[in-house]
């Protein structure tokens, strides 16, 4: 009875934490993204018959003043905001005929005319739909510019503080102490952003110019490319060097050996051995990530100074090549702005690079989630807390900005494909022509969602267990 007890509270835990936190996330998206077309709309002189959160049969709503219907659905995994004047919330199609109140159409006004979303001119149109995604850009910028303002960004000098031996990094020539200056001509203020480089670049040679000795040295060297499983089971693939960064440290119950002398376990002899290297190279022997490594590092007295006064074992970390820098550097709005506006490009070029890479064989297309794995990252956020919380949505707005400009029919990339062949030729795409479309776009839509989310039961419930 206790342990059904347990599974029960469990259960009842996690669908607060997964299920409410994936919930509130989409549904502020999914708001700011149908504001966008509608706010714009209402500039624009259309009016608006319906804002809703989710699809399929109303389980809340009210209507303003302007004659909009505000409502959430049942199915909450998106939203949609209805024209006067189109046949549905997806604008596939319009009609000049309106309900006269008494269940019979009638033809439409020239005042109806006048608001109605079909009859607006084409730049009009564009601007609408375009607003939805550019909303959930703009989200995301004020989302990190704030974050940036109030909590500061992590800096992360791009110093190496040691090198993983036999890694590409390693074999290429990387030392300690290197100061990463730029990656194929493009400069890095962060380990971070370096790292962030790395991990999408896969089976592509790298150019480093690093700073040794007040020297600038060019190496060459192509990152191996790993696939990682996360707890859900979920696959990433990744491109790896083996340079770990500032702010590291190493326990010393995980040290086995050094310079090749093993500890035996024996804590308060790797205490010794690690002191008697200070301010000098050394080759230690470790764990990362559940495996056994050897890192070729230096290391400092200054951040290791309890280590070598002391010579207490009870402190058990020796930090590695140099400080560890937890300060978050807080901005001033202009230039939380501009990192923000920075950074939304960085995440929108990275993503649409690893989704080429997808088309291309280079990465695997099981990296490709749906909901399900959505969901289980908005959980893990909550619990990581607010900030991480926070991150996650703006990194989710941008995705979901992005992928909505994807030129494909029944998203708001498609209609603005056809809105410029409209523009070129004078005259809108037929009506029939756009039905085809509009069908063609459903199918590729729910097999994406099919595959993508069927990706996440098959790595999560079957394949979990398992290597790639």
């Amino acid at each position: 009875m206790e342990s059904i007890i347990d599974f029960a509270q469990l259960a009842f835990h996690n669908i607060l934490t997964y299920g409410v936190s994936f919930l509130v996330v989409l549904g502020i998206l999914v708001f700011v993204h149908e504001w966008g077309h509608y706010i714009v709309a209402r500039l624009c002189g259309v009016r608006v018959d319906t804002f809703s959160i989710g699809f399929g049969r109303e389980i809340w709503g009210r209507t303003s003043k302007a004659g909009t219907r505000w409502k959430i659905s049942l199915f909450p995994l998106g939203g949609y905001v209805k024209m006067f004047g189109d046949v549905n919330g997806a604008s596939a199609g319009h009609t000049e005929q309106v309900d006269d109140g008494s269940g019979h159409a009638r033809e439409m006004t020239a005042e109806e005319k006048e608001v109605a979303f079909f009859t607006k001119p084409v730049w009009k149109r564009s601007l609408i739909v375009f607003a939805g995604p550019a909303i959930n850009f703009l989200f995301a910028i004020i989302l990190l510019a704030g974050l940036y303002m109030g909590v500061g960004r992590p800096i992360t000098p791009p110093e190496i503080s040691a090198v993983e031996v036999g890694s590409a990094s390693y074999n290429a020539g990387f030392q300690p102490r290197d100061m990463i200056k730029t990656i194929d001509g493009d400069k890095f203020a962060t380990f971070d952003e370096m790292r962030r480089e790395v991990l999408l670049t896969l089976d592509q040679e790298l150019k480093f110019v690093v700073v040794r000795d007040g020297q600038d040295v060019e190496i060459k060297v192509t990152p191996q490319k790993i696939t990682d499983k996360d707890r859900f089971g979920f696959v990433h693939e990744r491109g790896y060097l083996g340079l770990i960064g500032p702010g590291n440290g190493i326990d010393m119950k995980f040290i086995s050996a050094v310079n090749g002398v093993e500890t035996g376990g024996d804590i308060q002899k790797a205490h010794q051995m690690v002191v008697d290297n200070i301010e000098k190279s050394a080759m230690i022997e470790t764990m990362i990530e559940g495996r056994k490594t050897k890192l070729l590092t230096h290391i400092p007295r200054d951040i290791n100074k309890q280590l070598f006064d002391d010579k207490d074992p009870t402190h058990n970390v020796v930090f590695l090549g140099v400080k560890p820098n937890n300060e978050f550097r807080k901005y001033n709005p202009f230039s939380a702005v501009g990192i923000a506006i920075k950074e939304t490009y960085n995440i929108t070029a990275d993503t649409l690079g690893a989704i080429w890479q997808m088309v291309t064989g280079t990465r695997s297309a099981k990296e490709l989630g749906g909901i399900i794995r959505i969901g289980a990252m908005a959980g893990d956020m909550a619990q990581q807390g607010i900030i991480s919380l926070i991150l996650f949505t703006a990194l989710l707005s941008i995705n979901l900005g992005l992928i909505n400009l994807f030129p494909i029919p029944l998203l708001d990339g498609g209609h603005l494909v056809f809105y410029g062949i409209e523009a070129v030729n004078g005259k809108p795409v037929s009506e029939q022509v756009q039905e085809y479309a509009f069908r063609f776009g459903l199918v590729v839509l729910v097999c994406l969602m099919v595959f993508s989310n069927l990706n996440d039961i098959l790595q999560m419930f079957v394949f979990k267990g398992g290597d790639s």
